[in-house]
């Protein structure tokens, strides 16, 4: 990071149409060919990648720590901080949760070779199911490959046609493709507003008191690290005869009291209808479970939940990984990765916030910094990787239009002088990018600056934020 050479030069039509646009303009595509038609959409993302304005698809080059080499997606290595991985008590490179790995693979070998609906079960997946139920205080949990296939999968394997699906309008994809491929009596409800999920309850039983109804929200909201209030949905939903699903993938295990999450925190544990999760955030594996009060329930899903029927079963690595993982999770060991971590999240978003910058939702391991504009937040990111910074750039669709962000994702494992130097370098990116923005702006508007460069990378010498 020494040189202080400009990468390339784009022309300002070039930058302009980088800086505009969005994924779900290439989401319908027209045409015969199905190939051809896509066509579009990788003309707009190599116009991107050459503004050095396409952040996505990065790879790690070793494990993915606090301090992490990273590649983007033509191959360009950075070193940084990094607060884009999904390990919020870092156990994916615990040396437990090796050890585990290593027995396993010696005993099992590294697959399943089957579906769970068959012959694709081990004791270790046995295992993880009763660990689950015991630690969820429901009596029933059945396991999925992964946590996208137990969201979409729950939903897929209850709902039908006739039935109807209340979901926040901020529910994770997994959740509304299970409900859209499920019925198209999709209801969507604002953002954690319990008076908008009863008034459509209401409006559905007053016309249908036959079929069913299932009530889907997560514990945390990943993109605005907010939540709902558990108790006054379960609530709702035993008044108006419908089912409770609640997604727990972003705080269970590194949340509230021993690890229960939000649900715990609301004093919820063993009173929700059906919880559904994943182990890649905090457990250190892929897969994803769902758990309920109910044996036939567990017992439908596992032959007509499809994601789980007609795909492989978690590997006997993975259930063993996160099996131990729940042990860690319950341990004192656990409960100090916890508590190091919130210190770690309140320190940051106090820095971030001493720095004119605006975090969002609650004290959580994800610390959204709001940008707005999506052209600014695109210049913000293309930055970060000169300022040995690796964090993901969120913006619409997954957002809504003109709220962009940065979403940092924390860990214990990152230092308190590390909190402190990405609050720094978040505030100079920004400053940075918005200087070029203007400069943007008026050469489009037909000022006299012709083109505009490609981002600098600074030379850390002068820098006293990469110090």
């Amino acid at each position: 990071m020494s040189t202080s050479k400009e990468r390339n030069v784009m022309s300002t039509n070039d930058l302009a149409q980088a800086l505009t646009g969005s994924v779900r303009d290439f989401r319908e595509p027209q045409g015969q060919d199905l190939m051809a038609r896509v066509g579009s959409f990788y003309k707009w993302q190599e116009q991107r990648r050459v503004c050095n304005l396409w952040p996505y698809s990065k790879s790690t080059q070793k494990a993915p720590l606090s301090v992490c080499t990273a590649a983007d997606d033509s191959g360009q290595t950075f070193t940084g901080l990094n607060f884009a991985t999904q390990d919020y008590l870092g156990l994916s490179s615990d040396p437990e949760i090796k050890a585990v790995a290593k027995s396993v693979i010696d005993e099992y070998g590294v697959h399943s070779a089957g579906s769970s609906a068959l012959a694709g079960n081990t004791k270790y997946s046995l295992q993880l199911e009763e660990t689950i139920s015991r630690f969820l205080q429901l009596d029933h949990t059945v396991l999925y490959p992964t946590g996208w296939a137990a969201g979409y999968g729950v939903i897929k394997g209850l709902v039908r046609p006739a039935d109807h699906v209340v979901m926040d309008g901020l529910s994770h994809a997994c959740l509304q493709e299970g409900a859209y491929s499920a019925t198209s009596n999709v209801h969507l409800h604002g953002h954690l507003n319990v008076g908008s999920i009863r008034r459509h309850l209401k409006r559905i039983r007053d016309k249908d008191i036959t079929n069913g109804i299932l009530v889907v929200t997560e514990s945390l909201f990943s993109m605005d690290s907010d939540t709902p209030d558990l108790r006054a949905l379960q609530n709702l939903c035993r008044e108006y005869g419908a089912t409770l699903l609640v997604d727990v993938a972003h705080d269970l295990g590194a949340m509230g009291p021993n690890g229960r999450g939000l649900i715990g925190e609301q004093g919820m544990l063993g009173q929700l209808d059906i919880v559904m999760g994943s182990f890649s955030k905090t457990f250190g594996s892929n897969g994803g479970f769902v758990a309920c009060n109910s044996a036939a329930v567990k017992q439908y899903l596992k032959y007509y939940g499809s994601s789980a029927t007609f795909s492989n079963a978690m590997s006997p690595v993975q259930a063993a990984t996160v099996t131990k993982a729940f042990e860690i999770v319950q341990s004192d060991k656990g409960q100090q990765l916890r508590t190091v971590l919130m210190e770690r999240i309140n320190q940051l978003r106090a820095a971030l916030s001493a720095k004119g910058l605006q975090t969002m939702g609650i004290a959580s391991p994800i610390v959204p910094v709001r940008v707005g504009d999506e052209a600014l937040a695109r210049l913000v990111s293309r930055r970060l990787p000169s300022l040995q910074v690796i964090a993901n750039l969120v913006e619409y669709p997954a957002v809504a239009k003109g709220d962009a962000r940065l979403r940092l994702q924390m860990m214990p494992t990152h230092s308190r002088e590390d909190v402190d130097a990405v609050a720094a370098r978040l505030r100079l990116a920004i400053d940075h990018a918005q200087i070029e923005y203007v400069h943007h702006q008026a050469a489009i508007s037909g000022a006299s600056r012709p083109a505009i460069t490609a981002v600098a990378v600074v030379d850390s010498a002068l820098d006293p934020a990469l110090g």
